[in-house]
């Protein structure tokens, strides 16, 4: 499964050259889901967001930690020490912006795929399957 930086998540991403009329020629698609739930068949460009992500860089950075709670202080300020801890602070910001992001949307299950902030399709982990599916309702709306 191909993952892009989650940065980019807001960015305008194009769908093919159209997903329903003009309304959606250039749509904004987020996909929210966990390791658990990968994402399939997700077009280039769209960024998938992880929300386990941050429990996921916690357990990481918590494992082989002592319990004496002054030895693990000491092993975590060596670790932020490191010129390579800048990376992991990036990585759980952009794991929190997801979250966020998620919860300002209003994500209520998951896997979900969003497009323009507008529209949703839930328990579809075949993203292109879940266009296809926003695409044929969009298309009902029009024509009522």
């Amino acid at each position: 499964m191909e993952r892009h930086h989650p940065r980019r998540w807001l960015v305008a991403f194009g769908l093919s050259a159209c997903l329903v009329g003009s309304a959606l020629a250039e749509p904004v698609i987020e996909v929210f889901t966990t390791a658990g739930q990968p994402a399939i068949n997700v077009p280039s460009g769209v960024a998938v967001l992880e929300l386990d992500a941050p429990g996921r860089l916690d357990a990481r950075l918590s494992r082989d930690l002592p319990a004496d709670p002054d030895m693990a202080e000491a092993i975590m300020r060596e670790r932020m020490a490191t010129p390579e801890w800048q990376e992991t602070a990036d990585r759980y910001a952009d794991s929190y912006l997801g979250l966020a992001r998620a919860w300002q949307l209003g994500v209520e299950k998951l896997p979900a795929v969003v497009i323009d902030s507008r529209y949703v399709i839930y328990g579809e982990p075949d993203v292109a399957a879940a266009l296809s599916e926003a695409e044929h309702r969009l298309g009902q709306e029009g024509r009522r």
